[in-house]
Parts: C-alpha cells; sequence; structure tokens
C-alpha cells in the first residue's frame, strides 16, 4: 500500500482528518511547562499521547529539529507516532537538484531509521528536482501549490503567457507527476474560492490544507474541497500543540497544558466532521 492507501485507513479508523503539526518552539511555552524541562522528543510524546485519538497524521516541521540534538528527537518522535498506528509527514518543503536532492530524499528510506511516511517539496526547480522524492512509491509528496501566506501572491498569482497563473501551472504539473499516485498538493484554507478552484482542476489529488486553526481558515471549505475520495487533511499547528498556553494551564500544571492540546484536537475532529 502507498501512502494515501494507508492515509485513508487511518482517516477510517480515527474517523478524523485532522493533521497535528508538531512545531515545539520553545518560546510559545508557558512557565510551568518550560519548568519541567522536558526535551523534544517527550514534549512531541506527551502531545501525542493528548492527542493521536484525533489525528489522522502528525506533521512536524524540520525547522524545528535542524540543530545537534533535533534529529534523534525527529527520529523518536517518529518511531512514537506509528506506534500509535499514526502516519507522519515531515514538512521540510524541500527541492534542490542532483545529489543534494537525493540526500534530502533519504529522510523517506527506512534503512535511516524511523522514516517519514511523506514529505512536502517546493516544486521551484523543475521535475528532477523532485524526482528521488516521487521515485520512493510508497511516500506521500505534497507539492506547494496555492500556500496561505500572504507573500504568496508575489509569485504564486504571476499570469504566465499561457493566461495561467503560476500557482495555476504547478497544480497541472502536479498531476503530470503523479505517475505513481503519490502527489498530494499543499493548498491553504484562508481563500476558499481558490481551494475550489484548485478541486477543479485536479479532482483525484488529496490536499494537505493549512491555515484552520490559528490563521482562520475556512475548514467547511477545507473539508468540502480538500478531500479526494475521502482522503485529505487539515492541519493546525500552533492552535492545538500551544492551545494551553493562555488559558488555565498557565500557573497550573503540565498535565493542564497537554489536557488543553487533546481537547483542541478534538473540538477541530468535531468541527470538521460536520462537513465530511
Amino acid at each position: 500500500m502507498n501512502f494515501f492507501d494507508r492515509l485513508h485507513d487511518r482517516i477510517v479508523a480515527a474517523d478524523s482528518v485532522v493533521s497535528v503539526g508538531l512545531d515545539p518552539d520553545p518560546a510559545r511555552l508557558p512557565e510551568v511547562v518550560r519548568d519541567a524541562d522536558l526535551p523534544r522528543w517527550q514534549f512531541n510524546r506527551r502531545i501525542i499521547d493528548a492527542t493521536h485519538e484525533h489525528a489522522a497524521c502528525y506533521k512536524p516541521n524540520a525547522a524545528f529539529y535542524e540543530d545537534p540534538d533535533g534529529w534523534r528527537a525527529l527520529r523518536e518522535t517518529i518511531a512514537y507516532a506509528h506506534g500509535k498506528d499514526v502516519p507522519v509527514l515531515l514538512d521540510a518543503k524541500r527541492g534542490d537538484i542532483g545529489n543534494t536532492a537525493r540526500q534530502y530524499a533519504t529522510i523517506l528510506d527506512e534503512d535511516h531509521g524511523p522514516a517519514a511516511d511523506a514529505i512536502t517539496v517546493n516544486p521551484f526547480l523543475g521535475r528532477d528536482s523532485l524526482e528521488p522524492f516521487l521515485q520512493h512509491e510508497e511516500k506521500g509528496v505534497f507539492v506547494l501549490g496555492r500556500t496561505s501566506n500572504p507573500g504568496g501572491a508575489d509569485l504564486q498569482d504571476l499570469e504566465l503567457a499561457s493566461g495561467e497563473k503560476l500557482y495555476e501551472r504547478v497544480v497541472h504539473l502536479a498531476d503530470l507527476w503523479n505517475d505513481n499516485g503519490n502527489v498530494g498538493l499543499v493548498v491553504g484554507a484562508t481563500a476558499p474560492e481558490e481551494l475550489e478552484e484548485i478541486r477543479e482542476l485536479v479532482p483525484d489529488i488529496p490536499f494537505l490544507v493549512p491555515g484552520v486553526g490559528a490563521q482562520g481558515g475556512d475548514a467547511e471549505a477545507a473539508v468540502e474541497y480538500g478531500l479526494a475520495d475521502g482522503v485529505g487533511l487539515v492541519n493546525s499547528s500552533r492552535g492545538i500543540i500551544f492551545a494551553g498556553e493562555d488559558s488555565e494551564a498557565r500557573g497550573g500544571s503540565p498535565e493542564q497544558f497537554f489536557e488543553a492540546a487533546g481537547q483542541s484536537a478534538k473540538r477541530l475532529e468535531t468541527r470538521l466532521n460536520q462537513f465530511r
């Protein structure tokens, strides 16, 4: 089974399309959690313990693990999530050429320790830069299509000679690159009309939809247009793992902080399931 087959089974088992972002930013932690002095892998374990019943996938962002101890924490996190039968999508936005691309793609290799099940990639350098990822037929490859940040329009909205916008061309290319049935698209939730438009362009490709939660994206559109044959992911990172930073957890206990993450994941699951 490839990644999207496994993801389908997890979505059915958990009755959820929630992707939980694991971005352990120490600056966001309330004092009571900082005082507990949890290493990242242990912090992530506590989040996973609190949220796994509501999670279709976990999405650690590589930026929070690129330091001497970070890759160990990432490996521990992936292994622990797998122990809960939850797949892991590494948000790395890789995109390079030649040996560099091949080296980046080793994060998907099982012989390098606990490997990610899927990865996000940047298509700016074209197909050859993504080929080492696409060749992992059993892994998911989410191509940046239309991002939710305001600056994304600087390039993505540019009109090409063909009359297409640049992001529309990327969407078409992702469809062409899907020879192995392992390609998804990252499409932000903050512009629901574009979600609908992109779904019409590629009816069969699952989306990873960030922006629901802290960025205020449209939950109904994220579900209606993000899923293809019931498969897709709606991500919340800060809105889940830091849900307790300004609640009773501040001045309370670490347990309250992690309970708040679980409660937030459950609320998002319930909210999204209204539209499935």
